[in-house]
């Protein structure tokens, strides 16, 4: 190494003339700098102290300690980007320079949050999007609430189950209603401070918000008594559908939209946020909400027209209508690959299946669109009316009927296995009551189960499962 330091430097190209005279001065400038790096890492390999702040936090070269501040900020982040999520958020607590690293946009541009709908989730919430909402391109919330529906929210052991007779029922009625009315409180907070922390932020590409499966059950009673009491001015719900709709506003690069199963955050007005150029490029749009009462929709036909490029839609399926499967096949619209539809016995008692498409609407979305698969979630829905939505050209892919009634006949399943053998992958069949005398109701003396000719006449299912208590 001092060998080569002794060894006379070539002349720079350009030296004996007046126009490389600037870059003589430059080349110089560099070789000074380049040389004086090479003698300090000479010092340190010595062993000799170094001036400045390699002195202070040496380098961990032939043993010698050394301090995480004397790493460029630069290569603390390529080395963290290796790490996952839960590990860099722990790492971000060694000390404040780490943690000035470790929340460097390029490390998050993904995030996704799973959430137990408790108080003690709100200060980690907040953390992580104060520091990371404004610049996110990725974000999606889950909100779960734990067992409230059961007797862990009626206080420890059996709670109220303990006492008998009427006062009993009472005193575990009382508990329920006061475990539901902390869940919606701290729900609330939780929504306020996700929408919050993501206002401003004009990168993001992906949002996607889901609430507990368990709340879509109980709505009706959530809205009507439990939600008035934690809001009874409702200042809080506005809120929080203001920020919804001002993110939608402010959006400039948003290709994905998905909300599901969450209280009263969605409104029919808030697709009018966007502007045309975002509608325009929108690839996936998912809207569950089935406490809008009466015939309102959460977007229309004539809204649906803005989106010209979407690829993948979900919705109630009372919402969508003829008007929409005609839209769905224009020209000018790109052929939609999958089409997620929610049946809900809330949402059929409130609105009507008279406008649903007929089978010719299907046939013709099915010519515009070859590659497109139908995914159907049914809650508590009467066999008569899955007869009705069961239309024969649904290219339906995955079925799922989950509910607290039996609501699923041996009709219903041979009629699956016979018009969508070529197209169905998955038969789920869930049933979440003490009796199962009728689950599922395949009682009608046929020599055939009918679960077990849906298993050979659809060539290409993956997926068959039942579950019941």
């Amino acid at each position: 190494m001092l060998l080569f330091l002794s060894v006379p430097q070539p002349r720079p190209p350009g030296a004996r003339t007046r126009a490389g005279a600037a870059r003589v001065a430059r080349w110089r400038r560099q070789r000074l700098q380049q040389l004086r790096r090479l003698r300090g890492l000479l010092r340190g390999l010595r062993g000799r102290p170094v001036a400045g702040s390699w002195r202070r936090d040496r380098m961990a070269l032939c043993g010698q300690a050394a301090g995480a501040a004397s790493l460029p900020s630069e290569l603390i982040v390529h080395i963290f980007s290796f790490l996952s999520a839960p590990d860099r958020l722990r790492a971000s607590a060694s000390c404040s320079h780490w943690r000035e690293c470790l929340f460097y946009p390029a490390l998050w541009p993904q995030l996704r949050i799973c959430l137990r709908v408790s108080p003690a989730e709100q200060p980690r919430l907040e953390f992580l999007m104060r520091k990371c909402g404004w610049f996110v391109r990725e974000l999606r919330v889950e909100f779960a609430a734990e067992n409230y529906l059961s007797g862990g929210g009626g206080g420890p052991g059996n709670g109220g189950r303990a006492d008998t007779g009427t006062g009993g029922e009472e005193v575990e009625a009382l508990q329920l209603s006061t475990r539901w009315l902390e869940v919606l409180r701290t729900y609330l907070e939780l929504v306020l401070c996700v929408l919050v922390s993501i206002r401003n932020n004009r990168n993001l590409q992906k949002f996607s918000l889901f609430g507990d499966i368990s709340v879509l059950q109980q709505q009706g009673t959530l809205s009507n008594t439990y939600l008035s009491k934690v809001d009874p001015d409702g200042k809080k719900i506005k809120q929080i559908q203001q920020l919804f709709e001002e993110i939608l506003s402010n959006s400039r690069q948003l290709k994905w939209l998905s909300c599901g199963f969450m209280l009263e955050i969605v409104t029919p007005t808030s697709l009018s946020s966007l502007s045309n150029s975002i509608a325009n490029t929108m690839e996936h749009l998912s809207l569950l909400d089935n406490n809008i009462p009466g015939n309102s929709t959460l977007i229309t036909a004539v809204e649906l027209e803005r989106f010209v490029n979407l690829r993948s839609l979900a919705l109630d399926f009372c919402d969508f209508t003829a008007e929409m499967a005609r839209v769905l096949t224009d020209s000018n619209h790109v052929p939609l690959q999958r089409l997620s539809l929610l049946v809900h016995n809330v949402s059929v008692m409130h609105k009507s299946l008279d406008n649903m498409p007929n089978d010719e609407h299907w046939k013709a979305l099915s010519r515009k669109s070859t590659s497109l698969r139908v995914y159907i979630m049914a809650f508590d829905i009467k066999s008569e009316d899955m007869l009705k939505i069961l239309k024969p050209s649904i290219p339906l892919e995955r079925i799922h009927f989950d509910s607290y009634i039996t609501c699923v006949s041996g009709a219903i399943v041979d009629l699956i296995s016979r018009q969508y053998d070529k197209f169905l992958t998955h038969f789920i069949l869930m049933n979440d009551v003490i009796d199962t005398s009728g689950f599922p109701d395949l009682s009608d003396n046929r020599n055939e189960d009918p679960l077990v000719l849906l298993a050979w006449r659809c060539t290409k299912l993956s997926l068959l499962a039942i579950h019941g208590r």
